[in-house]
């Protein structure tokens, strides 16, 4: 018998920008799809690569840049 593998929801879509990602997620709702964000920091450490959903105001610059980015694919799907 096969083993049973169930696979990890992936976002549809990711921006970067310097250590900072924004994931969209598609979810159905009763009126249709709607999107969803979650931005992350990621930082290397001795025990490899770790995120934080916390930020510096060094970040800030990124987390425009990648939250601009996510709103404006969201909206070009908007109503679809």
């Amino acid at each position: 018998m096969a083993p049973h593998t169930t696979s990890k929801p992936t976002p549809v879509e990711k921006f970067t920008c310097s250590s900072i990602t924004a994931s969209i997620w598609k979810n159905e709702g009763e009126k249709g799809p709607f999107y969803n964000v979650t931005i992350t920091r990621s930082y290397k450490t001795a025990d490899g690569w770790k995120h934080a959903d916390s930020f510096s105001v060094n970040d800030l610059e990124a987390l425009n840049v990648v939250l601009g980015h996510a709103k404006v694919w969201i909206t070009e799907r908007a109503g679809q």
